[in-house]
């Protein structure tokens, strides 16, 4: 009689799950992240697009590549939405968009 007692299900490997049930909605979940993932890059890729049309015109027109005070908005935006992590992240938006300064 073996007194083994039985190991995390096979998909533990992949998903960290202990049943196959929660193996399939974890793997259910991290492709819809994926999917979000993606649609989040796109359009990081496309808000940098737009900046850089905002920049050249400000440039264009005599102004500086920069505008300080926009920026500040865009940080208080991102704060009030999600708290202090979303300083951070608008601020990686930022250096994404316009470049360090």
């Amino acid at each position: 009689m073996s007194t083994a007692t039985p190991g995390p299900a096979p998909t533990a490997d992949k998903t960290g799950a202990r049943t196959e049930e929660a193996a399939g909605v974890i793997t259910g979940a991290r492709e819809r992240i994926d999917a979000l993932d993606d649609r989040i890059i796109g359009l990081v890729q496309e808000r940098m697009a737009v900046s850089a049309v905002v920049q050249e015109a400000r440039i264009t027109s005599g102004g500086r590549r920069v505008n300080l005070s926009r920026e500040m908005e865009v940080l208080g935006h991102y704060r009030e939405a999600l708290g202090k992590p979303g300083t951070s992240l608008a601020m990686t938006l930022l250096e994404l968009c316009r470049g360090r300064i």
